[in-house]
């Protein structure tokens, strides 16, 4: 319970040392700090009456200590004073004589997301910062040696210094960032990053309630994770959605997801990932593949912006209303835009397989397997490649 608490904590405080004292880099070492104290303090002597100001109060002084070259004693002596402290009004619990908590967690997604970082450097930041992963569990997620994540984040630090903190931010941004880390880890099968992903929604989300962008992003993320234990066999290998079990997607996510999407439809101006979203809850209250409502999908994608991607995604739908041949001939186009993407490659092995023309279909599937970086995917398209030799009864 605690550790939770101290996740979900940490950006706040972070947030508030960085928007009264400046320098980043100074402030996030003072919170890991109060962070390591109260993991050692807290399940001995019990939670403080108001957690997040203990903590504030807490980095406060270690930040003093950190400028000022003060020796540990006084940083003892200090902090066995800090429940006596009184607390700043901006950071006294909601109902005391202080007033409401101040949240400075979306301002703090917004600095992490600077239009002056990289895309790369927005994504390792925000997990650093708000998603409190450590530089080597970053790295292990993006699959680059821990000594080039420090030294992305450290640039990214160093370029944010002048950047006055709660400048206004861009939202979509803050929800590309978000959607980039999910996208990262369901494809690569890290459920863990997921999760994260999820997590930092659903703070935006609260932040921004009435953001229909936001509540779309959340709904596609949980209608998207709440198929995880179905897309895996006990093999590890990939499971495709036309055959997954469906008795194994989580509903509760689906509900939670399906009443998101409803309600950010409703009142908002579309948006890209709120269409997103609708297209997987119709897949997810689907019965089964060929139970979908196809004709909504393929509609549900003709409000998308006109992208590669989306034109692929499109085939499929297409594919599946009006034949599989259909499908084929809106990737011909895309062979150029698409080249070396291995979903080009999957998706036209399905619909040649679908189509008949097994010879074909086998030599894409190898294509797509060679170049996916996906093992459990690999994996699954190796076998449908095994699967269909070619043969003499192929059609021509």
């Amino acid at each position: 319970m605690i550790d939770g608490l101290l996740r979900e904590l940490a950006p706040q405080v972070l947030g508030s040392l960085v928007r009264r004292h400046g320098d980043f880099d100074t402030c996030e070492d003072a919170v890991q700090e109060a962070l390591l104290e109260a993991a050692t303090q807290w399940p001995v002597r019990g939670l403080p009456d108001n957690p997040r100001g203990w903590l504030v109060t807490v980095a406060s002084r270690r930040l003093i200590d950190q400028v000022r070259s003060e020796a540990a004693r006084r940083r003892r002596e200090e902090s066995a004073a800090l429940r006596e402290e009184p607390l700043r009004r901006e950071d006294s619990e909601p109902g005391e004589p202080g007033g409401p908590v101040r949240d400075d967690t979306l301002d703090l997604l917004f600095l992490c997301c600077h239009p002056s970082l990289p895309e790369a450097s927005q994504v390792a930041l925000t997990l650093r910062a708000v998603g409190g992963l450590s530089t080597a569990e970053i790295a292990r997620a993006f699959l680059v040696p821990e000594a080039t994540m420090a030294q992305r984040i450290s640039r990214a630090k160093a370029r944010l210094k002048g950047v006055r903190f709660g400048e206004p931010g861009s939202v979509p941004v803050v929800l590309h960032v978000l959607y980039l880390i999910f996208n990262e880890g369901y494809t690569a099968f890290r459920g863990d990053l997921a999760e994260e992903a999820i997590r930092l929604a659903r703070a935006v989300h609260r932040l921004l309630p009435g953001d229909g962008e936001a509540g779309g992003l959340l709904a596609l993320m949980l209608l998207s994770q709440a198929r995880r234990a179905a897309r895996t066999g006990p093999d590890g290998a990939l499971i495709p959605l036309e055959r997954q079990d469906r008795s194994r997607w989580d509903r509760a996510l689906i509900a939670e997801g399906v009443e998101l999407v409803s309600r950010a439809l409703s009142g908002s101006p579309l948006g890209p990932y709120q269409v997103q979203a609708a297209i997987a809850a119709v897949h997810d209250e689907a019965r089964g593949w060929a139970e979908t409502d196809w004709p909504q999908v393929l509609a549900l994608y003709g409000l998308l912006e006109d992208t590669p991607v989306v034109r692929l995604n499109r085939a499929v739908a297409v594919a599946m209303v009006h034949g599989p041949e259909a499908g084929l001939a809106l990737l011909e186009p895309l062979e150029a835009e698409l080249a070396g993407f291995h979903r080009l490659a999957a998706v036209r092995a399905h619909l040649l397989e679908r189509a008949g023309r097994v010879r074909e279909a086998h030599q894409a599937y190898g294509e797509a397997a060679r170049s996916t970086p996906s093992e459990p995917e690999r994996r699954y398209l190796l076998d449908r490649a095994d699967r269909l030799h070619p043969t003499s009864h192929e059609t021509p």
